[in-house]
């Protein structure tokens, strides 16, 4: 038997790679075949990312509310603010629009100027009736300002609702089924219904329509993430040829490794169906990732492969050594890569399950197709030609790698002291990062739905919902004037926080009701004292249309009410604050042992799951570097290795976290993935250099400094290529539209040239430095995994 990747066991796994070669290419053509046809279980998400975990308490207090009061994102607003919207023709074009949506299936109701109604008292039967501000079409002028009159200044129950009395911008709420929000029913709608619609009615009326509401902003988004997929990938596809063409100068090598990653990428599109897995804003980044990570693996083989050729000039021989030689190094790179994006795998959010679970078994198939793709195709194809392996003599690279040596021999003082420099200053900027919570910042900033986000913002004070949820602990407790006046209480707090907008409940309906009660005199329109309630209730309960008004604030048993504001794109802190003061007065106003009162909404989950985030970035970094440092002890059997291995990859991570703090890039979901893919990347390196570092002290009878420059030389190529590789790939996602993967790849980018730099410069001199404790016969004894093995006597 032989021990498990020894050199035997690459030697098998050569004969059989090549030996059966017709097999394996049909083996992949099949299963290529199976993952394109799992394409069609891919769906493209239709709701917002829930960063927590769905036993959280957060999350518990959100389900509870949708049970009681169904899905709370389904408004979408039309806006217009142009004082040529009051006239005549216009005003009906408009009402008529709005008319016209209510004929969908997708659409719950619509709500218009021409849909607001008087509340008017009938003292006859005592009951309020309902009674419209416009009967059926506008006809003049005159009854366009007595309309003006009345919303602005008579009803205040409207204002800020439908209006904004300041700067007279108009605008009109559609209502979708609650049931099709999340469903691909809400896209269709948005996509063919209403933008058409809109279009049209903007050319024919010269007039500027403004969209907003959460199921338009998702779709929009939604789409941007679906176009920017083919753009990722043709993007990746093209940097890293051009990269790889530069390196070797070959057509053929060129093509073989885009056949190579382009099967890699069918293979992830696959997975995500295979696993029923929605794309989401991370997911859509890993067919772009594998391409950027499945090149370097091209270079590493196909290298070794055009130098075993110009050594010895066998090519079957070539192509066995490329498996065994290569075979080891590759398979624990791409293993402590996928660890770093598995560590993802152990959180709570399965947002972040999902990318990690696909991108870690991508880069194993990346590898796979690598290690097998490559040799067979070559075993086709005749012996390379002299110009094919002209870029083995390339000067200019000897160049950057003798300037390396330089430094590590003689300015080794000076890299210790710019490491400490960066230390310190890193840390520093650490203590300035900030965290962001926004459920807007990473959408894309050029888009008209994000001006117009900003539009309403400005207008109605935002559209991100924030609900309160006031249970009362028994039936019919909501219409108490007790609780209705502890309900004002709070949303007169909400009026004053100007990050929020008016808030509507059942207590604006009930200080509406004690208007109508009082002849629409608009003084009256508060709430009613003990007296007057007793008869306003009265008059409520007999009319049909309270009722129905009623369904929206309060649930059929009169136990739960709702408080529905709408909030601002702030930040974490802001958020933190105003969330605070709420809390406070919910406190000090309604009694714990007589009323629960939570408060929830969309915009409050986000916020809370990027908190949620940055506690699981700890986790998951440290369980990176612990799972990491554990392939370190088994292939290298030394503690202190490990110490010496992690401090030039944990230096780079450090500096990037500087330079967000002092670039103002916050912590986000986006961005927190950075340093855990930069780390399981970046540590790649350390293993090459380590292991044939390790193999000079061997050959050199552990002459200390001969080897360090022996394995400076030997890896600093290939860690270059590599390198440059990984940095333009990720340099990539930086034409995204969307802010937090700019963020993404310019930090890992970044950070991964920063990683090379620092096991190319920091690893060799600490070496050197330490040379009495760490390169002895004791601690670098035989590992166990050979990832370079030794080389064979050539005939």
């Amino acid at each position: 038997m032989f021990k498990l990747f020894s050199k035997d066991f690459w030697d098998v796994t050569a004969r059989l790679i090549l030996r059966n070669k017709i097999i394996i290419l049909a083996g992949i053509i099949i299963a290529t075949y199976f993952f394109s046809r799992q394409w069609d279980n891919m769906r493209f998400t239709y709701t917002e990312a829930n960063l927590l975990p769905d036993d959280h308490a957060v999350n518990i207090t959100y389900n509870n509310f949708l049970k009681t009061f169904g899905e709370e994102g389904n408004l979408i607003v039309l806006g217009v603010k142009d004082s040529s919207l009051f006239t005549v023709e216009k005003l009906n074009t408009w009402n008529k629009l709005s008319e016209d949506f209510k004929k969908y299936d997708e659409v719950e109701t619509v709500v218009s100027i021409k849909d607001l109604q008087k509340l008017v008292k009938d003292t006859k039967n005592e009951k309020f009736n309902l009674e419209p501000f416009i009967k059926d079409s506008i006809t003049s002028v005159e009854q366009i300002e007595t309309l003006q009159k009345e919303l602005f200044h008579k009803y205040p129950f409207y204002d800020n609702f439908l209006f904004n009395k300041e700067t007279k911008t108009v605008r009109t709420a559609i209502y979708l089924k609650k049931d099709i929000v999340n469903t691909s029913a809400r896209k269709d709608f948005v996509i063919d219904v209403l933008a058409s619609k809109i279009e049209l009615f903007e050319a024919a009326n010269n007039l500027d329509v403004r969209v907003s509401g959460m199921p338009y902003i998702r779709t929009l988004n939604s789409q941007v993430i679906i176009n920017e997929i083919n753009w990722f990938v043709i993007a990746a596809l093209l940097v890293t040829s051009i990269i790889f063409f530069f390196f070797f100068r070959s057509f053929r090598a060129t093509f073989i490794s885009l056949i190579v990653v382009c099967i890699g990428v069918m293979w992830t599109l696959g997975i995500i169906g295979l696993f029923n897995y929605e794309i989401t804003v991370l997911t859509a980044l890993i067919p772009p990732l594998i391409i950027v990570i499945g090149i370097p693996n091209c270079i590493f083989l196909i290298n070794k492969y055009q130098h075993e050729v110009k050594l010895h000039g066998n090519k079957v021989r070539s192509l066995q050594r490329v498996i065994t030689k290569i075979g080891n190094a590759t398979l624990m790179t791409n293993v402590t890569t996928a660890s770093g994006f598995a560590t993802f795998i152990l959180t709570e959010s399965k947002l972040l399950k999902e990318f990690g679970v696909v991108a870690s078994l991508s880069i194993l198939a990346i590898f796979i197709l690598c290690l097998l793709i490559i040799p067979i195709i070559y075993t086709f194809l005749p012996h390379p030609k002299d110009r094919h392996l002209e870029h083995l003599n390339k000067r200019w690279i000897g160049g950057f790698v003798n300037w390396m040596e330089w430094m590590v021999k003689q300015k080794r003082i000076a890299i210790y002291a710019t490491s400490v420099i960066l230390l310190v200053a890193s840390i520093i900027g650490i203590y300035q990062i900030k965290i962001s919570g926004s459920l807007i910042e990473d959408m894309p900033k050029e888009t008209d739905f994000f001006n117009d986000i900003r539009f309403f913002e400005e207008e109605f004070n935002g559209i991100m919902p924030l609900e309160f949820m006031v249970d009362t602990k028994r039936k019919k407790g909501v219409m108490k004037l007790a609780t209705l006046k502890r309900m004002n209480e709070l949303e007169n707090l909400i009026i004053e926080t100007p990050e929020l907008s008016k808030p509507v409940s059942v207590v604006s309906l009930v200080k509406y009701s004690k208007q109508a009660y009082y002849n629409g005199n608009p003084k009256y329109y508060q709430l009613p004292t003990s007296q007057e309630n007793s008869f306003i209730l009265s008059y409520a309960k007999n009319s049909s249309s309270n009722v129905d008004l009623l369904k929206n604030f309060v649930d059929s048993t009169g136990q739960y009410a709702r408080i529905t504001t709408f909030m601002k794109d702030i930040g974490t802190d802001k958020m933190e604050r105003i969330e605070e003061n709420l809390q406070s007065k919910i406190d000090k106003v309604f009694p714990e042992e007589r009323y629960d009162v939570t408060m929830t909404g969309k915009a409050l989950v986000f916020q809370k799951g990027t908190k949620y985030l940055v506690k699981n970035l700890a986790i998951s970094l440290s369980l990176a570097i612990f799972l990491i440092s554990l392939f370190m002890a088994y292939m290298f059997r030394s503690g202190r290795m490990i110490i010496v291995s992690l401090i030039p990859n944990l230096l780079p991570l450090l500096v990037t976290a500087g330079l967000m703090g002092y670039l103002g890039v916050p912590i986000k979901p986006s961005t927190i993935l950075v340093f855990s893919i930069a780390f399981g990347i970046s540590v790649d390196d350390t293993i090459h250099f380590l292991a044939k570092y390790r193999q000079e002290l061997q050959a050199n009878q552990w002459k200390i400094k001969v080897s360090v420059y022996g394995a400076l030389r030997e890896t600093g190529v290939s860690m270059f290529y590599t390198s440059i590789v990984l940095f333009f790939g990720f340099s990539v996602f930086t034409i995204s539209s969307f802010g937090g993967t700019v963020a993404l790849g310019a930090l890992v980018s970044a950070t991964l040239l920063f990683a090379m730099l620092s096991n190319l410069l920091l690893l060799p001199s600490l070496l050197l430095s330490l040379e009495r404790s760490i390169a002895n016969k004791e601690v670098l004894r035989e590992p166990a995994i050979n990832i370079i093995p030794e080389e064979d006597d050539t005939e």
